[in-house]
C-alpha cells in the first residue's frame, strides 16, 4: 500500500454537508460525482495532500443507507493507494483477509475498489483503490 487516499463519510444531505465541510476546510468540494451502481452520490474536498470523500445513499437498499440507519453518519471507509489491486487482493487474501469483492469493480474518482470485511480489520472497512489508466 502506497498511502491513504482518503476517509469515506456517510452522509444523510450531501448538499448541507457540503456546506458544513467546505466551512471547516476553509475550500469548496472540488467533485461531485455519482455511482449509479452502488446507489450513492460522492463528494470529493482536497485537504492538504489528502481527500475526504462524502457518501450519501442515491436509494434505500444501498450499502450507504444501511450504514446511516445501522450506525448513523460518520466516518464509513478509509481507502488506501495501491499500485496493483488485483496483486494486492491475492496478498491479502493469503494473509486471511475477507475481501468483500474478489474482483475489482469501478468506483468513484477513476478508481478500480475493493473493499475488506471489516470483522478482519477491527471494525473497520478498508477500501483498496488504483488508478485507472486511461490510454489515448
Amino acid at each position: 500500500m502506497k498511502k491513504i487516499e482518503h476517509i469515506g463519510i456517510a452522509v444523510k444531505d450531501i448538499e448541507a454537508s457540503n456546506d458544513l465541510f467546505a466551512k471547516l476546510f476553509g475550500e469548496p468540494h472540488y467533485k461531485v460525482e455519482e455511482v449509479e451502481s452502488e446507489g450513492v452520490k460522492t463528494s470529493f474536498f482536497k485537504v492538504g495532500e489528502n481527500k475526504i470523500e462524502l457518501l450519501e445513499a442515491t436509494r434505500e437498499d444501498s450499502p450507504i443507507a444501511k450504514f446511516i440507519e445501522k450506525r448513523g453518519e460518520g466516518i464509513h471507509h478509509i481507502a488506501f493507494d495501491v499500485e496493483d489491486i488485483e496483486k494486492e487482493i491475492n496478498r491479502l487474501k493469503g494473509e486471511g483477509f475477507v475481501v468483500l469483492n474478489e474482483i475489482p469493480k469501478r468506483g468513484a474518482d477513476n478508481k478500480l475498489v475493493a473493499f475488506l470485511h471489516p470483522k478482519g480489520t477491527n471494525g473497520v472497512l478498508v477500501e483498496l483503490c488504483q488508478e485507472i489508466v486511461i490510454n489515448n
